[in-house]
């Protein structure tokens, strides 16, 4: 189980370009649940783009955003672990 940072960008660089499924806490009981491909990591960012047929947007997410549980990312309906 990755319990920092940079071991939790190492864990995601083995998903990019996969669809990840992102539940994000929005605060207040509210969630919010998206589809998209991760598309690029930093050191301290990664970058998923979702797609509509109309625009694609992209979300930035802090990898703390893990840690704090803040959002959970599944691929192929499993919670990544981290």
């Amino acid at each position: 189980m990755a319990s920092n940072i940079r071991a939790i960008k190492q864990v995601l660089d083995q998903y990019l370009g996969k669809t990840l499924k992102v539940t994000a806490e929005l605060g207040r009981n509210r969630v919010r649940e998206s589809n998209g491909v991760l598309c690029e990591t930093y050191p301290s960012v990664f970058i998923i783009e979702l797609g509509n047929e109309s625009s694609i947007d992209r979300i930035s997410y802090s990898y703390t955003d893990i840690l704090t549980k803040e959002i959970v990312l599944s691929y192929e309906d499993e919670e990544l672990s981290f």
